[in-house]
């Protein structure tokens, strides 16, 4: 995720009061000029000479203010309105700025995060819906006929295994646009404890605060767990190194095949036990509203690291 770079840069107070400050002492020595040494020269040299001296003055301040202020004011301004993928301006000239320049970047991944949620809602809820629906027509049609008490049953449970199947993917879904509502941002520390939720034996071996929110934190931390162990991990292992977090578990992994989907909404494996697809869709999206990332490690089972 990009940010912005922290460069030193004078505050904005100090700009504006610095080209307050020339504007009202240019006159000031120009009188001091006339007053003090304007016998040396003539009239027009006088003139010439200070007007050369106003000119410079006054073409500095504006590189300065044009640099410190305007473009920093534009970038940000064409970032906003960008539509697509535009670049991220990377520094604004005062610190002022740059906090603002923060702010906006983060509201408008926030703002282009939630659009992709309504996309992927119209994307994979309607190809996911096709085939409990379709389930339910044929069950309809075939109630419609006379049919023995045991299979008219049958129909019926189908037709409510359908209704349920659809229930479940509409409650993922609103999970997952509930996933990139901001949650409070700061630090936790990451302790032992997790194996009374989970019942999985969890080792860690993290010394330092990771900059994730306690609530979004939990509950990154439940989907990842609960997700271990629903594909048969009895152990998971937790280290960091002040910049990233790797969770990795003794579970049968994850395939090649699979890899690039994994975080795809609606991509599971366990569909026939009931899974919905969507824990790891969560799980991206809480993390990208605190300011990190996740993707898939390298190593036996499954690893998943966290950077930030």
């Amino acid at each position: 995720m990009s940010r912005v770079t922290r460069k030193w840069r004078p505050p904005l107070s100090l700009v504006l009061g610095g080209t307050l400050a020339a504007v009202f002492a240019l006159p000031l020595l120009g009188i001091g000029y006339f007053r003090l040494a304007g016998g040396v020269l003539g009239w027009g040299e006088t003139s010439w000479l200070m007007g050369w001296i106003a000119f410079i003055a006054t073409a500095a301040l504006g590189y300065l203010l044009w640099r410190l202020v305007l473009r920093p004011v534009r970038a940000l301004t064409e970032y906003a309105k960008a539509e697509g993928a535009a670049e991220v301006p990377e520094h604004f000239g005062t610190p002022e700025f740059s906090e603002l320049g923060a702010a906006v970047i983060d509201m408008t991944n926030a703002l282009r995060s939630r659009e992709a949620v309504v996309r992927s809602y119209a994307d994979h809820v309607t190809h996911e819906m096709k085939s409990p629906l379709t389930a339910v027509h044929g069950a309809v049609e075939l109630l419609e006929g006379d049919l023995p008490d045991a299979e008219r049953r049958k129909l019926i449970a189908r037709i409510g295994d359908a209704a349920g199947r659809m229930e479940e993917l509409l409650a993922a879904q609103r999970a997952l646009a509930k996933a990139s509502e901001p949650l409070p941002k700061g630090e936790t520390v990451v302790q032992g404890g997790f194996s009374d939720v989970s019942g999985l034996t969890v080792e860690v071996t993290v010394a330092e605060a990771v900059p994730i929110g306690p609530e979004a934190f939990r509950l990154v931390m439940d989907h990842l767990l609960g997700n271990a162990k629903a594909h048969g991990a009895t152990k998971v292992t937790m280290t960091g190194d002040g910049r990233s977090l790797v969770i990795s578990d003794n579970g049968p992994g994850i395939s090649d095949g699979n890899r690039d989907r994994v975080f795809d909404p609606f991509f599971t494996t366990r569909r026939d036990a009931g899974g919905t697809g969507m824990g790891l869709a969560i799980v991206r999206r809480i993390l990208q509203a605190q300011g990190a990332e996740i993707a898939l490690g390298h190593g036996k089972g499954g690893v998943f690291v966290i950077s930030w």
